[in-house]
């Protein structure tokens, strides 16, 4: 009967011992600051500034983060359209991944970023940046600008948020520059 009961309470022991949990793995767990307030699907939201509509932005999936420094997150990706003043579309922004900062008002597009528009430029980076208070776009890595005529090369880049005015930083690459048929060769 003695041999049983060593083998029942040697068991015990050891069952008690596997499940041990570390403190740190449960609040890990439990972490509520970790996990999105909200979550969104097929998110569609409309920017606007004295009733003009100027941007509309859709993503698959929207996670919203409280606390201290709240942040909005699109991990599947997202697109942006901005509207000229007759609510034209005008430009086109994509990425893979999205974040906007709430009390910045700041977003950040990242992975496979694409942003075209009406003339038939297109903009390639892997970041950028949208400061939707001053309207513009901006970024301080590789970007390609593709034109009609030429493909340009630089680190870092500005525009307006239309991609219809912008200045390429540290520029490469071959820019076709017009003659003026007045002046002589």
């Amino acid at each position: 009967m003695k041999p049983l009961w060593y083998t029942i309470i040697a068991l015990l022991t050891l069952f008690a011992a596997a499940c041990e949990n570390k403190m740190s793995e449960i609040q890990g767990i439990s972490d509520y600051d970790k996990l999105p307030t909200v979550s969104s699907y097929e998110f569609e939201m409309l920017y606007s500034d004295s009733a003009r509509v100027k941007a509309k932005l859709t993503a698959p999936k929207r996670d919203n983060y409280e606390g201290d420094n709240p942040y909005v997150e699109m991990p599947q990706g997202m697109k942006v359209i901005f509207y000229d003043s007759i609510k034209q579309p005008e430009t086109t922004l994509t990425a893979k991944y999205g974040i906007r900062k709430e009390r910045d008002g700041i977003m950040e597009a990242r992975n496979n970023v694409v942003v075209t528009n009406s003339k038939g430029e297109t903009l390639n980076t892997e970041q950028l940046l949208w400061d939707e208070r001053s309207e513009k776009l901006y970024s301080d890595v590789f970007v390609k600008i593709t034109t009609p005529d030429q493909i340009i090369f630089g680190e870092g880049f500005e525009s307006n948020q239309n991609f219809t005015k912008y200045r390429i930083n540290k520029i490469k690459g071959t820019i076709n520059v017009k003659n003026n048929p007045a002046e002589p060769q």
